[in-house]
């Protein structure tokens, strides 16, 4: 469903796709956005009265210090780059991701454990165009939440110029050389009770 938040171009909660066990993800639990550097004053207005409980900021500090959030005084707000800033990618986007995901793991499971210990209302999360970043991220808490690979990949495509066989081929890197995302996680910090946080949290 897209957001009504005026001055986001890529925004949408990924609310209503299904979990393995019949239950779906709730709307207002995950929404995924752009940067909300473009917020108008209603956009803005718009965020903060959807009670957010955190926004995970994905850009690192150049991007933020370029083109600041409007909430990085806000509590909810953290600044969490996914990835290191020299973070070497591959030559297509299934390679970048690929590259993304291997390299950076305990970086990315500590800013995935946010999401667990997140005080009550909806997560937002967002890099610069709601798309790479975002999309990785967003793919492993609904991952978490037993949501096939095929309703992720539908969502994934949802973004203007994303094909959803590039997350596909990402979740089958992640179960053939990491024996899937749980334990992908778990090998970087998390803990199965952090799992079960982040999945009762998005489940209906």
């Amino acid at each position: 469903m897209k957001l009504a938040w005026d001055g986001c171009l890529n925004g949408r909660d990924v609310g209503g796709l299904p979990s393995a066990d019949g239950r779906r993800i709730r709307f207002g639990a995950l929404l995924r956005s752009d940067s909300h550097n473009r917020l108008t004053a209603d956009g803005i207005a718009a965020v903060r009265g959807a009670g957010i409980g955190r926004i995970l900021d994905l850009r690192w500090a150049r991007e933020t210090a370029r083109e600041p959030s409007p909430f990085e005084d806000d509590p909810a707000y953290r600044n969490a780059p996914l990835i290191a800033e020299l973070a070497e990618q591959g030559t297509t986007m299934p390679d970048a991701y690929r590259t993304m995901l291997d390299d950076n793991r305990r970086q990315i499971t500590g800013v995935f454990v946010q999401l667990a210990d997140a005080p009550p209302g909806p997560l937002a999360v967002h890099c610069s165009a709601g798309r790479d970043r975002t999309g990785v991220l967003v793919a492993l808490a609904l991952s978490v939440a037993d949501v096939p690979p095929a309703s992720i990949a539908a969502d994934y495509a949802l973004t203007e110029g994303c094909s959803g066989d590039t997350i596909l081929r990402t979740l089958s890197h992640l179960e053939n050389r990491h024996g899937g995302v749980h334990a992908y996680l778990m090998k970087g910090g998390a803990s199965l009770t952090q799992l079960r946080q982040v999945k009762d949290r998005l489940l209906s």
